[in-house]
């Protein structure tokens, strides 16, 4: 059997290289890359990725896109998110929005909305967690009902990554109180600055102030910009969360603090020894940053199963928290200071809670891939 040859083209060389170099001159001055994507606000370097081509990359041109192949977006995002490029102004709608709208939308929502997206002009966030539906998105109590010929949204939403910059937010609301639990939702796009938005910032143990509280109160919707079937959003959400947890953002949000603890590891004659462990543990990390790699790549590619993602968010999140230790047991007592080697150890648990727990992604690992009987109510057999 032939080996597989992982070497990419000399165009996705290119491509990557490219991206690195702008990655690397938006950052200069920077004091701290990692988790770029969330607390990346930078409006102009939004608009300088909608110059270049790297927005909609892979959305057709009808609506502004590039029609470009999937592996080309995976070698532009995975330098700039490696590198620490703020991407928070355009990461949501380019990730998820986009392709939400493409598939579930209509012409005239993929008119009015996606260009922007592609231009780097427009800011989303995702109205989906409430304080007491995190993980359990089945369980919302966001209520849209009908009023005239549109729609009136009431409800709390929380840990909304960056509703403070947003122009608008996809929310998932009830619009049947009487269904089932994961029937009777609905999607719409509510523009943030309409009358009854509320935004409050969360400031974080980091003084990262990304998550954010949303209060709707007698929200005014058109019913043009509800999207998708009545009362049948769950499926749509599960395909959003593909997007959302599928992607190298959950591998490589702190690579650079990594690189860059890696690059401070010298043996004699540079330095001194390098522990044992640390050593270890580097070689670890670098076997686990392939397979992750791998893992993204297959869902880039669409080789894997449907569900996959959850497999993909799991290992790859659970990686960046074996970053974080790292960081931390590199820097050895300096990491007791204020600096981004302590600010990733305390920011890191939250990469295996947002966009899903890790304990809901191991029980859709296991009862819907690999088809595990379920516990039974009280834990017997």
């Amino acid at each position: 059997m032939p080996a597989i040859d992982f070497a990419w083209t000399p165009e996705l060389d290119a491509l990557a290289a490219d991206a690195r170099s702008f990655a690397q001159r938006v950052t200069a001055g920077l004091a701290i890359r990692e988790d770029s994507w969330l607390r990346g606000v930078d409006p102009q370097v939004a608009r300088e990725l909608g110059r270049r081509g790297w927005l909609g990359m892979c959305w057709p041109r009808r609506w502004g896109g590039h029609e470009r192949p999937p592996i080309e977006r995976f070698a532009v995002v995975e330098a700039l998110i490696s590198h620490g490029a703020p991407l928070a102004s355009c990461w949501f709608p380019d990730r998820q929005i986009g392709p939400t709208l493409l598939q579930f939308g209509t012409d005239e929502q993929r008119d009015e909305f996606l260009p922007d997206i592609v231009a780097g002009r427009a800011a989303w966030c995702i109205g989906m967690s409430e304080p007491d539906a995190g993980s359990d998105v089945a369980s919302l109590r966001t209520r849209a009902t009908r009023h005239g010929e549109g729609w009136r949204i009431e409800g709390t939403k929380i840990w909304t990554s960056g509703a403070a910059e947003a122009d608008w937010c996809y929310v998932i609301a009830r619009t049947d109180p009487d269904a089932s639990p994961h029937a009777g939702l609905s999607e719409f796009i509510v523009d943030m600055h309409a009358p009854g938005v509320t935004v409050r910032p969360i400031r974080d143990m980091t003084d990262d102030r990304h998550f954010c509280e949303v209060v709707f109160e007698n929200v005014a919707v058109p019913e043009s910009r509800r999207v998708g079937r009545l009362h049948g959003a769950f499926r749509q959400i599960m395909r959003q969360m593909e997007h959302e947890r599928g992607g190298i953002d959950r591998l490589v949000s702190n690579r650079r603090l990594y690189l860059d603890a890696v690059a401070t590891l010298r043996d004699p004659p540079h330095g001194p020894p390098v522990l044992p462990h640390l050593r270890q543990e580097f070689a670890s990390l670098e076997a686990g940053y392939r397979i992750g790699r791998l893992m993204v790549l297959r869902e880039v590619l669409g080789q894997a199963p449907k569900g996959y993602s959850a497999v993909t968010k799991t290992w790859c999140t659970e990686f960046e928290q074996r970053v974080a230790a790292f960081c931390v047991a590199v820097a050895g007592p300096a990491a007791m200071l204020w600096g981004r080697a302590a600010r990733n150890i305390c920011y890191a648990p939250g990469y295996t809670i947002m966009g899903g727990t890790t304990e809901i992604l191991r029980n859709i690992c296991g009862e819907r891939l690999l088809g595990l009987p379920r516990e039974p109510a009280g834990g017997q057999r």
